[in-house]
C-alpha cells in the first residue's frame, strides 16, 4: 500500500504540474506582450476588473492576473452594443489566426493508435483555441486555410471533418453551426450541380454585391453592427487541401465548402464614410491563377477583384486587411519556402489534368501585383496581408519602390506609398508548437489612421499535451486502486 501511495503522490504532483503548464503556457512559454493584444501609445483599451481585489495589484500584475483568471474580467464595454467605446472612440481591431490544423481523417483500415492519435489531435488543437479565446475575448477569428489534410474525400467524410472542426476545435453555439450539424447528421451527397447552375448564371456583378458587407460582426445576427466577444466573428479560408489548387479544384470542392464553411470571396467594410474606417478582403488565392481544371473559377475570382476596384474601392478611403492562403510573391531567401510553380506532366492516371497547375508555394509577381495595387488603393493608408500555406512562418513588407511592389524584411524610406506587410502564419499543428498568431489593430485619431501590429503566442509540441491527459488518468487509475483496496481491508 504504501508503495501506491508513493505513486500517488507523485503522480498528483505531476499532474498539477503539467495541468498548470498547459492551462498557463501563455504567460510560462512566452514574452508577457506576446499572448496579449498589442498596446499603442494611442491605444485607450484596457482590461477592466470586477474584482476589487485586482484593482489594487500593480498594473502589469493585475493584467496578468486578469489574462489568467479571465472569469475576473469585466466585459462590460466590450459588449456594450456598439462598435465604439463610451468615450466615442471606435474599438480596436482584435483577431486571432490559426494557420493550416490540416485535421486528418479515420478510415476503415486506419490503425486504431492513429485513430487515437486524431481524436487527441483534435483536442490538443481545441485547447489553444479555448484557452485564447478565454484569455482574450477576440473580435475576429480567422482560420488560415487547409483545414482538413486531404482535399480528395467523399462528401460523407468532408461532413465528418467539418463535425470535428466546429465540435472540438473551434466550438461555438449550436446556432452558429446547425448547418454542419444538419449536414452530418442526414449525410447526404450535397446537390453541388444545383449550385454549379447558380454560379453559372448569376449576374457578374449581382455576385459581387452578395459577397459584399458592412459591418458585419455576427454571421447569423448581421443585424448586431458591433463587435461580439463572446462569439466573435469567424473567418474559414480556402486552403489547397480544402479544395485543391487551380488544376485539381472540382464544382464538388467549391460547392461543399461554400456549404459548411461560408463563401471563399467577400469583402466586408466597417465604417464605411468614416474617418475609422476600415475592411477585411478574404480572396480565395487557389483560384487566382491556372491553367485550371474548371477555369471559371479564375473568371470569379478575379471578377471579384475587379469589381472591387471598380465599385468598392472608388468609395473607400481606409486601411485593409487582407486575408487569402497563399503567400505573395518575393525572391527567393526571404521565406523558407521560395517561388515555385508545378503542373501537371505525363499524368497517366488523369490525363486530363496534363498542363494544369498542380501546386504552388507563392503568387507569381504578375498576379502579386495586380492584386495588391487592387486590395490596397489608398497609399497613404498602412494595411497586413495574413497568409497560411507555409507552416514555418515568415514576415515581410512589401514596399512600393520604382512603381512596383517589393518584398524586404523592413520597411524602406524609399517606398512612395505606405508599406504593407505580409505575415504568413505560423501552423498551429503540434509539430510547430500550436501557434496563436494575434493581430491588433488600432485607430489613431490624430493621425486618422488604423496601425497594425502583430505577434505569436506559442504553446508546445502536442506531446506535453498528451503527458498531462496520461498522468491524469494514471492518477485517477492508482487513486482507484487504493481506495479498492482500503475498501476490501475493511
Amino acid at each position: 500500500m504504501s508503495v501506491f501511495k508513493g505513486l500517488r503522490a507523485v503522480l498528483f504532483v505531476t499532474t498539477i504540474v503539467l495541468n498548470a503548464f498547459i492551462y498557463f503556457y501563455p504567460n510560462i512559454l512566452n514574452e508577457a506582450s506576446q499572448c496579449t493584444w498589442h498596446k499603442f501609445s494611442h491605444s485607450t483599451f484596457e482590461m477592466k476588473s470586477t474584482s476589487g481585489i485586482a484593482d489594487l495589484l500593480p498594473p502589469r500584475w493585475k493584467e496578468l492576473f486578469l489574462l489568467n483568471f479571465p472569469r475576473f474580467q469585466d466585459l462590460e464595454e466590450d459588449d456594450n452594443e456598439s462598435a465604439y467605446d463610451k468615450a466615442g472612440k471606435v474599438k480596436d481591431i482584435h483577431m486571432l489566426t490559426f494557420g493550416d490544423p490540416q485535421i486528418n481523417g479515420n478510415w476503415p483500415l486506419t490503425k486504431y493508435i492513429k485513430r487515437l492519435d486524431n481524436y487527441g489531435n483534435d483536442y490538443y488543437l481545441g485547447h489553444i483555441y479555448n484557452i485564447m479565446l478565454k484569455r482574450l475575448h477576440p473580435t475576429h477569428v480567422a482560420v488560415m486555410g487547409d483545414l482538413f489534410s486531404l482535399q480528395w474525400i467523399y462528401d460523407l467524410e468532408f461532413y465528418n471533418r467539418t463535425h470535428r472542426f466546429v465540435e472540438r476545435l473551434f466550438p461555438r453555439p449550436d446556432e452558429y453551426k446547425q448547418t454542419v450539424l444538419d449536414a452530418w447528421k442526414h449525410h447526404q451527397d450535397y446537390d453541388w450541380n444545383t449550385w454549379l447552375n447558380d454560379q453559372m448564371y448569376m449576374d457578374k456583378k449581382d455576385r459581387f454585391m452578395s459577397r459584399s458587407y458592412e459591418d458585419v460582426y455576427d454571421w447569423v445576427h448581421p443585424e448586431r453592427k458591433y463587435p461580439n466577444t463572446q462569439v466573435p466573428m469567424f473567418i474559414n479560408l480556402t486552403g489547397n487541401h480544402d479544395i485543391g489548387y487551380s488544376g485539381d479544384a472540382t464544382w464538388q470542392h467549391m460547392a461543399r465548402f461554400e456549404y459548411l464553411f461560408g463563401q471563399d470571396n467577400y469583402v466586408i467594410t466597417y465604417n464605411q464614410g468614416k474617418p475609422e474606417e476600415w475592411r477585411i478582403v478574404v480572396l480565395n488565392s487557389m483560384t487566382l491563377e491556372g491553367p485550371a481544371l474548371q477555369e471559371e473559377f479564375i473568371d470569379f475570382t478575379w471578377s471579384f477583384l475587379d469589381h472591387l476596384k471598380t465599385i468598392a474601392n472608388p468609395l473607400f478611403k481606409g486601411s485593409t486587411v487582407l486575408l487569402t492562403h497563399i503567400p505573395f510573391y518575393k525572391r527567393d531567401g526571404l521565406c523558407a519556402d521560395g517561388p515555385q510553380h508545378r503542373y501537371y506532366e505525363n499524368y497517366d492516371r488523369e490525363p486530363y489534368k496534363n498542363g494544369k497547375l498542380r501546386s504552388q508555394n507563392h503568387l507569381t509577381y504578375e498576379t502579386s501585383q495586380k492584386v495588391l495595387d487592387i486590395v490596397f488603393p489608398n497609399a497613404d493608408k498602412e494595411g497586413i496581408i495574413l497568409t497560411g500555406h507555409d507552416h514555418v512562418g515568415c514576415n515581410n513588407y512589401y514596399n512600393y519602390v520604382d512603381n512596383e511592389w517589393v518584398a524586404e524584411k523592413t520597411k524602406s524610406k524609399a517606398s512612395t506609398r505606405a508599406p504593407i506587410r505580409e505575415v504568413v502564419v505560423k501552423a498551429m499543428m503540434g509539430d510547430y508548437e500550436g501557434q496563436t498568431g494575434l493581430v491588433t489593430g488600432s485607430f489613431n485619431e490624430e493621425t486618422g489612421h488604423w496601425a497594425f501590429e502583430f505577434s505569436y503566442c506559442s504553446f508546445a509540441i502536442q506531446h506535453w499535451w498528451w503527458a498531462t491527459k496520461v498522468v491524469t488518468i494514471l492518477l485517477g487509475f492508482v487513486s482507484s486502486l487504493i481506495f479498492v483496496k482500503r475498501s476490501v481491508k475493511k
